[in-house]
């Protein structure tokens, strides 16, 4: 323990004791600690659309700030409940997408891993950063993946959620190491304030944020980004986009592309022409999609239904159209789209 540490009664070295568990159960009969938690539970609220966008689906959030230096103070139990109140009054308030009850959970075990790490314990460095990292990996990417996937399932049929979904690891990984800094620096500001005014904090005389610590975080954050940023643009390089169309995006694509290619081809006749994607990949850190296109001349109008047969050529996937006698392959191209494709909307997505 540090020289400047207190030995103050009700501190503990680690949250796997009994009295642990009993300490913070005692905060429900604490009206001060009950008005502190109505008093975060607003923040937190009132912090959740606050944010900046990186991306259709992915923003970056501050409420998790307010939820650190609840759970810090209250302790799991008060924070697990608190947590509970907040994702319901956020989703009543903010909606973003249809109600999932389990999304709930992803909110509670945040606060859960907060309150482990800081409440009632000697605060250093290195347990602000491992509570933020095990929020940021453990909660939002391994905890949440299976409910984002149940989520889909539910709502979005036809769609699938990618779980090696690159924009939300690299956010978590990247960021974690920054709001480990952020926090740090508030905890520096808050813990003066609520010392005076009788709550009890850490087991610490003075909590000191050294450049050291400043200079590993923010390596952690280099590495991170390096590791993401290498394996987003391998992603690219090597996993098609075509892969998880389902029948309407692929008949969608297939006929954009063969408006794109009689543009592009004024010199080859457009009737009866079909354009299958073979395969698409996203050039790195753009909004470019290359499109390996097979372009097909159909024979349909011997067909009882030549429309309804075109629409049935037009919709199929490179496989079984490679197999239909009823179509001749003209040649091959690649056709380049800028595009700003949107995933449905996800309902709370992240532990704060």
């Amino acid at each position: 323990m540090q020289k400047n540490a207190i030995q103050t009664p009700g501190f503990f070295p680690h949250p796997f004791s009994a009295a642990y568990w009993r300490q913070a159960a005692s905060e429900l009969k604490n009206t001060r600690m009950l008005v502190f938690a109505a008093m975060m539970i607003a923040i937190r609220v009132a912090l959740k659309p606050v944010g900046i966008n990186i991306g259709p689906t992915l923003r970056i959030n501050i409420a998790f700030t307010a939820n650190a230096v609840g759970a810090m103070v209250m302790g799991p139990v008060l924070a697990l409940l608190c947590a509970a109140v907040t994702d319901t009054l956020g989703c009543l308030l903010f909606p973003s997408g249809p109600y999932f009850f389990p999304f709930i959970f992803v909110e509670m075990l945040g606060s859960l891993v907060f309150s482990l790490f800081l409440y009632r314990t000697e605060l250093k460095p290195w347990k602000i950063i491992m509570s933020r990292f095990c929020i940021c990996f453990f909660v939002n990417i391994v905890f949440q993946t299976p409910i984002m996937l149940w989520y889909y399932a539910i709502f979005y049929t036809g769609k699938t959620y990618a779980i090696l979904d690159l924009p939300r690891i690299a956010k978590n990984l990247v960021a974690f190491p920054l709001e480990s800094i952020v926090l740090m620096l508030l905890f520096r500001l808050v813990i003066p304030a609520l010392r005076q005014n009788g709550f009890a904090v850490d087991n610490t005389k003075e909590f000191n944020v050294t450049k050291k610590t400043i200079a590993v975080t923010l390596a952690l954050a280099i590495l991170g980004g390096a590791a993401v940023t290498g394996f987003y643009v391998y992603d690219c390089r090597n996993n098609s986009l075509s892969a998880n169309y389902t029948a309407e995006e692929r008949y969608a694509r297939n006929e954009a592309l063969r408006e794109i290619f009689t543009e592009n081809h004024p010199e080859i006749e457009p009737e009866n022409l079909v354009c299958i994607i073979e395969a698409a990949y996203q050039e790195p850190f753009s909004g470019t999609v290359n499109y390996h296109v097979a372009v097909y001349r159909a024979y349909a109008d011997e067909a009882e239904d030549p429309e309804a047969l075109l629409a049935e050529l037009r919709g199929l996937s490179k496989s079984k159209a490679a197999k239909r006698e009823e179509m001749t392959r003209l040649l091959d191209e690649v056709i380049k789209v800028t595009q700003n494709g949107t995933e449905p909307e996800k309902n709370r997505s992240e532990a704060q």
